[in-house]
């Protein structure tokens, strides 16, 4: 074995998930197995973020720092051989952004030291990262509890014949939500013409824009559900679950390089009809109960229970006979939905803030934060405190997205004004 036998860092009480204003403690380990001279042992705490015009590339082409702090442990000596151990403390910023992982850019935060060796001699170094997480409380955006809903009017046409219209509306019982609770929606379809509608299907979309040379969005699709198309003449209405699996908060406030956003998009192929909601997802949920959930969604009373993530099919009214007229509202049938039935051992309830869960569903002991999500990957790791270091989930509920079938670029979804005037909107690659 060298000199230097050992040589870490560790923070105190095994943590690794922290709040913006914290004071971050920890200590500088050093076992030798002979004497050491050195001329300086310093320890640096960081905070950064850097972004890629490539996917997975570390070639940052942009990059911000946060803060960037060092502090001298000892000055110019010599170390006797055995265990040695430097105690440190930083005060973390109270704007440091949340950590946060994807293709094209990171936001990493990390404790690093250094030996500073004589002249000629090779220098000593270790890091060791951790997670700020700054929650994000749903109650704190403007507007959060008013209704959420949006239309959309395409005209329906055969072998170049108009032959009526569709009108698309679709609603959602929040506008924000939090890891582990269930999204409630509700569509409407009026198929003013003789021709039956495609499939309808909602997608929960994530796009991440990274500021590099020029915006790179990575739009990808989250969860997506599929229900029964409308007869002609009909006029449907399809109610839906999606349960909002593990994903990083909206926005990263305090970062200017990368921003997360979240829509809900119904849409239609045959005729070619889309209706766009932005929703958030939070740390801290709506504690108020939605103004208008719809017909026949109540909100809900308490934590919700486990659920299934679809609702339960239905079937479709017969045909009603004849004419250019609208019969009673019918109810759609749900065809396909990709999040799987969730295993009520895995399932942990989120009232306000959810808690990181061990691999058994409970709780983890010694929990002060809500779960971290820093990734957008098939991984999604949770955090907790204590001695036991982080502690991967692997539940069910969360289903990474499909990056095989991922085209890029896309043009950005629409803003917020757009999405709420109604107007005919959707996501399509550029040409």
């Amino acid at each position: 074995m060298g000199r230097v036998q050992l040589f870490e860092i560790r923070l105190s009480h095994g943590r690794v998930v922290y709040s913006p204003g914290e004071p971050l403690t920890g200590t500088v380990r050093v076992r030798l197995g002979a004497q050491l001279p050195f001329r300086a042992i310093r320890v640096t705490c960081l905070g950064s973020c850097g972004v890629s015009s490539k996917a997975n590339d570390a070639g940052w082409v942009v990059e911000e720092s946060y803060f960037n702090s060092s502090l001298s442990l000892a000055d110019k000596g010599s170390l006797p051989a055995g265990e040695h151990s430097f105690p440190f403390q930083f005060l973390l910023p109270a704007t440091a952004p949340t950590s946060f992982e994807g293709p094209f850019g990171r936001i990493v935060h990390q404790v690093r030291a250094t030996i500073d060796t004589a002249r000629f001699s090779k220098d000593h170094k270790c890091s060791l990262v951790f997670y700020i997480l700054s929650p994000l409380n749903l109650n704190s955006i403007p507007d959060i509890e008013q209704p959420n809903v949006a239309s959309a009017t395409k005209k329906f046409s055969y072998k170049l014949v108009k032959t009526g219209s569709v009108v698309l509306t679709a609603s959602t019982d929040l506008r924000g939500y939090v890891v582990g609770q269930v999204l409630r929606l509700q569509a409407e379809i009026e198929n003013q013409s003789g021709k039956d509608t495609s499939p309808v299907v909602a997608s929960l979309l994530q796009k991440v824009s990274y500021k590099a040379k020029r915006w790179i969005y990575d739009v990808r699709t989250i969860a997506e559900v599929e229900g029964a198309g409308v007869k002609a003449w009909r006029r449907a209405q399809w109610q839906e679950q999606i349960l909002v699996p593990a994903l990083p908060q909206s926005a990263l406030p305090g970062c200017s390089l990368i921003h997360i956003d979240y829509y809900l998009q119904v849409s239609m192929k045959v005729p070619e009809a889309t209706v766009t909601l932005p929703i958030f997802v939070g740390n801290i949920a709506v504690n108020h109960a939605p103004l208008s959930p719809g017909p026949g969604l109540e909100p809900p009373a308490g934590p919700s229970p486990p659920v299934v993530p679809s609702a339960p099919p239905q079937e479709e009214a017969e045909v009603v006979a004849g004419g250019p007229h609208f019969s009673d509202l019918v109810s759609l049938s749900t065809k396909s939905h990709s999040q799987q039935q969730p295993p009520p051992a895995v399932l942990c309830s989120v009232p306000v803030a959810p808690e990181p869960c061990a691999h058994d569903g409970s709780p983890a002991p010694h929990s002060l934060h809500p779960p971290l999500c820093i990734s957008t990957g098939a991984t999604v790791p949770y955090f907790a405190e204590g001695f036991g270091g982080p502690v991967p989930t692997t539940s069910a509920l969360i289903l990474p997205p499909e990056y095989s079938s991922w085209g890029y670029p896309y043009e950005a979804p629409p803003s917020y004004e757009q999405s709420c005037s109604g107007a005919d909107l959707g996501l399509t690659p550029r040409s």
